[in-house]
């Protein structure tokens, strides 16, 4: 797999130290909620496993479960179909939990910029494999393309909450709308960007130029 890149540069990039990241995702966690998170973790890593080896639709949820050393009933209290093990993570909570966490006052942009970039180093230090492998899928499997823009699922609402908690509103405005539909639009295109080349552009490069131009306003354009 052609995925390897150099990661020198990566502290240089603006975002949340990997630390931070990883304190974010088991702050809010109990012991068993710990616990649960490794398994729902396992599961997801045996299924790309074989998703990377035989492919997604020649993959069975029974032979991911066996993989994982789990039964059948338990991948299904974990996700709820095989599509979901693909479009769901643990990172929304801790992405919404640090962009609540910058300074107050810092535009909205810089926010997502910073906590965007912090999440993708934590992912790219941790579970770079998995990243390639997950957005090659959303990229390819027609049906998981499709599932990324579900409400439920949609970057655009995860923009949206952080919006409206900043603001401390019940309901986003029109224009709150507008700019979580945007950002959304343009970190999909830059990682979706990042699987056609088969991890070999730096995804950091890909969504800060993201944000580049967005903060530009289009300029050059």
């Amino acid at each position: 797999m052609t995925t390897e890149q150099p990661t020198a540069a990566l502290p240089d990039a603006p975002g949340l130290p990997t630390d931070e990241v990883q304190a974010l995702l088991e702050a809010p966690l109990s012991l068993r909620e710990r616990k649960k998170l490794k398994t729902r973790q396992t599961i997801r890593r045996e299924a790309y496993r074989l998703f990377a080896a035989q492919g997604f639709d020649s993959t069975t949820v029974e032979q991911i479960a066996a993989a994982a050393e789990v039964s059948p009933s338990t991948f299904f209290r974990y996700f709820a179909t095989k599509e979901d093990l693909v479009l769901t993570d643990e990172y929304d909570p801790a992405i919404l939990a640090a962009a609540l966490r910058r300074p107050a006052g810092e535009p909205f942009l810089e926010s997502c910029r910073a906590v965007l970039l912090g999440m993708i180093r934590h992912l790219l230090e941790h579970d770079r494999d998995e990243l390639i492998v997950r957005m090659r899928l959303v990229h390819e499997v027609p049906a998981l393309r499709a599932g990324l823009h579900r409400t439920d699922n949609s970057p655009q609402e995860l923009f949206l909450a952080v919006l409206t908690r900043r603001a401390g509103v019940e309901e986003p405005t029109y224009d709150m709308r507008v700019a979580a539909a945007v950002i959304a639009a343009a970190t999909t295109e830059a990682v979706m960007r990042w699987a056609e080349s088969d991890g070999r552009e730096d995804i950091t490069d890909l969504v800060d130029r993201a944000f580049s131009l967005l903060t530009s306003g289009f300029a050059g354009l």
